[in-house]
């Protein structure tokens, strides 16, 4: 079955770094679609990044000119540098992958969801 592993998240300081990663695993016949969503703690959910399969990037408005979305096909993995850390953040970020399923066709998955918390 496909699995999605996400890993990266964790406490930060305003201003700082972290990277994102989400792999996939499984049956895989092609990647069309790679993205990333956080949902804040009032439960709202919005779009970060995406990546299309012609690697066409996409940035949510919030997060323009600190974050970048990149991808190792190789791996089938995703990657979301988060630079300048503000405190509204503060989130569960999840990565959302648009597959070709070798026997099944297109399906989307989702990560497990990994916590990235921005404070002083």
């Amino acid at each position: 079955q496909v699995q999605l592993v996400e890993s990266g998240g964790g406490l930060v300081q305003p201003g700082g770094s972290l990277r994102l990663s989400c792999a996939a695993s499984g049956s895989i016949y092609s990647i069309r679609y790679m993205g990333w969503y956080r949902q804040d703690p009032g439960n709202r959910r919005e779009l970060v990044a995406d990546i299309t399969s012609g690697g066409i990037t996409n940035y949510g408005d919030s997060v323009k000119s600190r974050f970048t979305i990149s991808r190792d096909n190789a791996k089938n993995t995703v990657y979301l540098q988060m630079n300048s850390l503000k405190p509204e953040d503060t989130a569960v970020y999840y990565c959302n992958f648009r597959l070709r399923i070798i026997g099944q066709g297109v399906l989307d998955y989702w990560g497990q969801g990994t916590q990235v918390t921005v404070s002083s």
